[in-house]
Formats: C-alpha cells, sequence, structure tokens
C-alpha cells in the first residue's frame, strides 16, 4: 500500500506540466531502479532515519528518547525501492487511457475528481494490475532483505535461527520455501481473479 502511494506520487510528477516536479520524479526512478535495493535500503533504514531523528530532536519536536519505529522504518524502506517500478508501471497505464474519453468528459463539464474517478482510475487499473501484481510478488519475496537490519524476525530469519537452534536445516528451511510458496500461490489466484474481475467486457 505504501509502495503504490509512492508509485501514485512519482507518476504524478512524471506527467506533472511542471519541469521541477518531472526531474525529482526522473531523479527518483533512475537512481533507486540504478543501486541494489539492499544498499538503498540500509542508506533509508541508517542515514535517512536517523537523520530525521536527530532533526526532530533538535527543534524539540520530539523527546530526546524517541526512536522511529524499526518496523515502519522497513516497511517505508521497501516501499521506496519499490514505489520506483511502481511509478512506471502506473504511468504506463494511466498513458493507455485514450485521451479521447477525457477530453469528451471534459468538454461535457465533468469535474476533474470525477474524471479521474469514473473514467481514468477505472481504465487505468485495468492495464496497472498485471504490473502491479508481478511487483507484489517480488517484496514479498524482497521482505526477505530486512533481515539485515537485524531487528526483525521475518518468515526467512525466523526459519534460519529455527535451523540453527535445532541443527535440522533441511526440515525448516524447507518449511520456510513451503511458506514462500504458500504465501505465492495464494497472491497468484487473488491477483487473478482481480484481473479478470477488471478485465469484464475487454475480452
Amino acid at each position: 500500500a505504501v509502495a503504490v502511494l509512492f508509485g501514485f506520487l512519482g507518476a504524478a510528477g512524471k506527467l506533472s506540466k511542471h519541469r521541477a516536479a518531472r526531474l525529482l520524479a526522473d531523479i527518483y526512478t533512475t537512481v533507486v531502479r540504478s543501486l541494489p535495493e539492499l544498499l538503498v535500503i540500509l542508506l533509508l533504514y541508517f542515514s535517512v532515519a536517523s537523520s530525521a531523528e536527530r532533526l526532530l530532536k533538535h527543534f524539540g519536536l520530539v523527546a530526546e528518547t524517541f526512536q522511529f519505529s524499526s518496523f515502519w522504518a522497513a516497511i517505508i524502506a521497501l516501499a521506496f525501492v519499490c514505489g520506483a517500478f511502481m511509478t512506471e508501471v502506473l504511468r504506463s497505464a494511466f498513458l493507455a487511457v485514450p485521451s479521447g474519453q477525457v477530453e469528451a468528459a471534459i468538454s461535457i463539464g465533468m469535474p476533474r475528481h470525477k474524471i479521474f474517478s469514473r473514467i481514468v482510475l477505472p481504465q487505468m487499473m485495468r492495464h496497472a494490475v498485471p504490473g502491479m501484481g508481478n511487483l507484489w510478488l517480488s517484496i514479498t519475496k524482497e521482505s526477505a532483505i530486512i533481515s539485515v537490519l537485524g531487528s526483525f524476525s521475518e518468515l526467512l530469519y525466523t526459519g534460519y535461527r529455527a535451523a540453527a537452534g535445532t541443527k535440522q536445516y533441511i526440515f525448516f528451511y524447507g518449511l520456510t520455501a513451503l511458506l514462500f510458496l504458500a504465501i505465492t500461490l495464494v497472491s497468484t489466484l487473488v491477483i487473478g481473479r482481480i484481473e479478470h474481475r477488471l478485465n469484464r467486457g475487454h475480452h
């Protein structure tokens, strides 16, 4: 959900008439997609989060003992990375909506927010869902990366600790693989149902 928010902001920037917004969006997608995902997450987690904490404390906006939630810092870091790819998915989906329909809605005086909610968004999502589904599956697996931050007992790290503690490596790593597979299969089924629903009348 947070990655979708980053994606919408990035896509809005890339499609904006303002040069500064387009430049910021281009920098965001280019830099994030060029660097290893683990490196971006480490930079955000250890540099941006700690700098923001110091800034908030300096201005007296929070207590001296304040710390960002490690869980949410990791979520936002993952979403920030995924959001760069989501930006391109949503931008392409927006451009796939026939411009003539938008022009027709403007000509009859339909408000901008209704044009987006009733005409653009439903058609846009039909084109975006396959790409969004792939990114969902990708970020689900990449969530294992956050184990390097040392503050989490996510699925892979939990499997590792269980295997190391019991020396039953095949069993616990196998169980971890089955759980990831189950998540992927359920996700694939749900994504397929959503695609089928959005494509009604377009076959």
